[in-house]
């Protein structure tokens, strides 16, 4: 059986090996991951050859113009997707908002959406505003459960009737870091007649999306939490992209790309995304050879969950740890693969999360504190949000020795 070669995976991220950060042991992925080398190398070419308003006639600008179709092209592939129903924005929260404002024009009176209270804010803000800033358009909410911070489908199902447009929802929440069964939850929005806008931020880093096994009308994530740059990502199945309301230019009404895209691209950052890709690709080829003739779609699934079978693993080294402290965990206490995302929250009862922080900090060991923009969650949990929680973030390139080292930083501070 493969197993994830983590020495080879860790020379392809330079700041693990950086005279400065490569010091640290670094537990905020959740926050932004570091940056592969290909992704590196691919926005350093573009702005030291090509920076120029791309697909013009000089050679630089075709090669701009050609490096962000690659880009392009490969995220749909990725992710199983037609290219003309992938787009580029500069963040998911800016996509939310971009979409909401052409539901506002798609929607009327007596429209009902669902959102949770398990979400980062932007999953929920954009859709609430909605419902806020046009009357008669009716938003109920799908509650977690408090104790637990877990969402019930049948909850859902008490929710949603004839008169429902659209429920958003998250594929895996930030805090409380269990993956939801989207393909599931998919089906019973789609038995009402409705659609499904998920937010997979949280997702993307540790297991390959699949547009069509999910079942999903809409899916955004953010790439700078995915190895590369500072770009959110958004597919939009085709028919409903052409239903909704233009948002670019009149005259780019026609160009799937720019209706849901009304700002110029940031070209040097779309250019270098297809190095999120590169990297993962040579990384399958390293763990099972180069003579594969698997879809780009497989090798990135294939590799991605190699990699999660390595953060379950040490995630339940951290779980396992935090259960026999005085700590609340949120969500479940165990990692399962595919159930869980390797992003653990808990709440200690004997020092304020900025103070755990800030005591692990001192030895270079990065971990985060505070609501982390799932303010209702917290309010949920019982948890003060301008206090929050501790969070541990892992992603695939995380090491043992990373772990034992926070572990042993974790026992002082408790």
């Amino acid at each position: 059986m493969t197993t994830l070669d983590i020495n080879y995976i860790r020379a392809q991220f330079p700041a693990l090996s950086h005279q400065e950060t490569g010091r640290w042991a670094f537990f905020e992925n959740a926050g932004g991951s570091y940056a592969a080398t290909p992704v590196i190398e691919k926005l350093n070419h573009f702005m030291t050859t090509t920076k120029m308003q791309p697909y013009g006639h000089i050679s630089p600008a075709r090669e701009a113009g050609e490096a962000m179709d690659r880009s392009h092209r490969l995220m749909a592939e990725s992710i199983n997707a037609d290219i003309d129903e992938v787009m580029f924005g500069p963040s998911t929260s800016i996509n939310s908002y971009v979409l909401s404002k052409a539901f506002a024009e798609a929607l009327k009176s007596g429209d009902e959406i669902v959102v949770t209270n398990q979400d980062h804010e932007a999953n929920i803000g954009a859709w609430r505003r909605l419902s806020e800033n046009n009357a008669g358009i009716v938003l109920r909410e799908w509650c977690v459960n408090s104790d637990t911070g877990l969402l019930d489908e049948n909850d859902l199902k008490t929710l949603i009737n004839e008169r429902t447009r659209f429920v958003f929802v998250t594929h895996c929440s930030n805090i409380v870091g269990t993956i939801n069964d989207i393909a599931s939850i998919s089906d019973i929005v789609h038995n009402a007649g409705a659609k499904i806008v998920v937010d997979g931020v949280s997702f993307a880093p540790h297991l390959a999306v699949d547009v069509k096994a999910l079942k999903v009308d809409i899916y955004l994530y953010s790439l700078y939490k995915v190895f590369g740059p500072h770009q959110g990502l958004m597919y939009v199945q085709r028919d409903l992209l052409h239903e909704l309301p233009n948002q670019g230019h009149y005259f780019n009404a026609e160009d799937p790309s720019k209706r849901l895209t009304p700002a110029g691209p940031m070209h040097g950052e779309i250019a270098c995304v297809s190095g999120i890709v590169d990297y993962l690709t040579n990384s399958y080829r390293h763990h099972f050879g180069a003579t594969s003739s698997a879809s780009i779609q497989s090798q990135v699934s294939t590799m991605m969950s190699l990699g999660h079978v390595h953060e379950i693993e040490q995630s339940n080294r951290i779980l396992d740890f935090l259960r026999d402290k005085d700590a609340r965990i949120i969500g479940n206490t165990h990692a399962i693969e595919n159930k869980r995302a390797p992003t653990i929250a808990f709440s200690p009862r004997k020092i304020a999360p900025e103070a755990a922080v800030k005591a692990l900090s001192e030895q270079k060991i990065g971990i985060g504190a505070g609501h982390f923009y799932a303010y209702r969650l917290m309010e949920a949990l019982g948890i003060e949000p301008d206090v929050g929680v501790v969070r541990v973030s892992l992603v695939h390139y995380t090491s043992a020795e990373d772990v034992d080292r926070l572990l042993n930083a974790l026992d002082e501070v408790f």
